[in-house]
């Protein structure tokens, strides 16, 4: 069986598996979550072409999250943190700074806030007590919109076009997953990892295009990205819903 195959396969079966968990408590009650979360903020661009742990700044949530069906809910969510990056950061297959970084000497930092909606798929329902799982995996996807305020400055005095201050106004793409955990009723905890797809070249200011750049010091042709991975807590509402033929005749809860 082939990767491709086997992860398809696994993925049908936690479908599968998470239906029988949600068949009892569709009808029965929905919840929202407010909570807060802690993590870190990482760039990937032309100043950090992998991801890279040490670039990771601080950053912090809220969110909103609210059941739309069983398994799906809805997530509104603001994020703020830093970014940083730098050409002496980066390492080649020798282990040495490679040479376009050698040569441009550039660093980057800034800050970045987020406003986003994203939709999460949770395998199984970690809020029925009675169940022996009180967690769950999910994976989200969703749109954002970002307003970022960077610096970008070099150590070589030939470029001087890489010296650049700006913000930005941009669109991002968030996708990932995760885990909750029900410590009770009512407290949950959660990890996260998530990537952001920018549709823009300007985070860290350098697009190989544009300021007098030229494609010797910046690809024209990518884009960057950011990503998000934190810790969460969050406390749950219940909202029971009460069947029609008690709804419409309210003597029959007496």
């Amino acid at each position: 069986m082939t990767k491709a195959n086997l992860s398809k396969t696994l993925l049908v079966c936690l479908t599968q598996a998470g239906s029988v968990f949600f068949a009892h408590s569709a009808a029965a009650q929905y919840t929202s979550e407010i909570g807060v979360g802690l993590g870190g903020l990482v760039y990937k661009g032309e100043l950090s072409p992998n991801y890279q742990f040490k670039n990771n700044r601080p950053a912090i949530t809220a969110f909103y999250r609210r059941d739309i069906s069983a398994p799906v809910t809805l997530r509104g969510a603001l994020l703020a943190g830093l970014l940083r990056a730098d050409d002496g950061n980066v390492r080649g297959e020798s282990g040495n700074v490679p040479a376009l970084q050698a040569y441009r000497q550039a660093n980057m930092k800034g800050s970045l806030y987020e406003a986003s909606a994203v939709l999460e798929y949770n395998f199984f329902d970690y809020h029925y007590r009675k169940a022996k799982v009180h967690f769950t995996p999910y994976v989200f996807v969703g749109v954002a919109g970002f307003l970022a305020s960077t610096t970008t400055a070099t150590n070589n005095g030939a470029l001087p076009a890489l010296n650049q201050k700006g913000s930005m106004l941009g669109v991002a793409v968030p996708a990932g997953f995760g885990f909750k955990y029900a410590l009770s009723n009512r407290w949950n905890l959660g990890l996260e990892a998530g990537a952001r797809k920018a549709f823009s070249d300007q985070l860290d200011h350098i697009d190989g295009k544009s300021n007098g750049q030229t494609d010797v010091v910046g690809n024209p042709h990518d884009q960057d990205w950011y990503f998000f991975n934190g810790f969460t807590i969050s406390y749950t509402f219940y909202k029971i819903n009460c069947p029609p033929q008690y709804k419409d005749n309210p003597k029959l809860l007496r």
